[in-house]
């Protein structure tokens, strides 16, 4: 998504907010406009949007598997980071905007929520991290209705990777350090719904190993559990971060 114009569109929230309902736009008629003469979709947050179907999906993932072969989810890999370090920086500008909120002065899991909703409103599917491991340096998301994976079916493997990397992105930029992220369960793999893990090079590395011998999700966090990698530093926003 691009940057179409630099000049507010929709109104902010009040300040303090008397209620979730003063900046929860979930409708599409909230969220999106809809300008008819130039063709555009803008949402909320001034960013344009394209309407897309399955087909769309399905050929640019085969397209792109045509052109680098297996190298192709690295590349989506490296696409979703790049986007996840983009979005944190325009997530930081409307977060204090309409909450006067940061990273730092905020409850994480606020936060957390706040920066999903509108890719849940956009078609991306819901969320539902899980942040247990934190203090050991890594966590956990699950994604339903995966727009990748519901658009390819059954691959008998994860599909997932712009997700991956727009969470490692994200993230990394959020934590102000270099964090990675893997599928560990796929839709596509005949799961009920996705799961991520968001951790160290080390930890990422370690679990998809694991997955290549075999290992499902629940042995990986057993694993995680049991000491297997060590613990690592816990994952906290600093006062400086985006």
């Amino acid at each position: 998504m691009t940057s179409t114009t630099q000049t507010p569109i929709f109104q902010s929230a009040t300040n303090p907010i008397r209620s979730t309902r003063d900046v929860a736009h979930y409708s599409r008629s909230q969220f999106f406009r809809f300008d008819m003469e130039p063709g555009q979709i803008i949402d909320y947050h001034h960013q344009r949007n394209l309407l897309v179907g399955e087909d769309f999906i399905v050929s640019l993932l085969k397209g792109l598997e045509h052109e680098v072969g297996e190298s192709a989810g690295w590349l989506c890999y490296q696409i979703g980071f790049e986007w996840g370090k983009q979005d944190a920086v325009l997530f930081a500008d409307w977060f204090k905007e309409f909450y006067k909120l940061t990273l730092a002065t905020s409850n994480l899991a606020f936060a957390m929520e706040t920066w999903w909703w509108p890719y849940t409103v956009q078609g991306w599917g819901t969320w539902s991290p899980n942040l247990s491991g934190k203090d050991s340096g890594f966590f956990y998301v699950d994604l339903f209705d995966s727009a990748v994976a519901k658009s390819l079916g059954y691959m008998g493997k994860p599909v997932c990777h712009l997700y991956s990397g727009l969470l490692a992105g994200f993230f990394s930029a959020a934590f102000e350090q270099n964090l990675c992220s893997t599928e560990i369960q796929c839709y596509a793999m005949g799961n009920d719904f996705c799961r991520f893990l968001v951790g160290s090079e080390q930890r990422i590395q370690a679990a998809e190993f694991w997955i290549t011998s075999g290992a499902k999700a629940n042995e990986i966090a057993e694993r995680f559990k049991a000491g297997e990698i060590a613990p690592e530093p816990e994952l906290f926003v600093k006062a400086g971060a985006v």
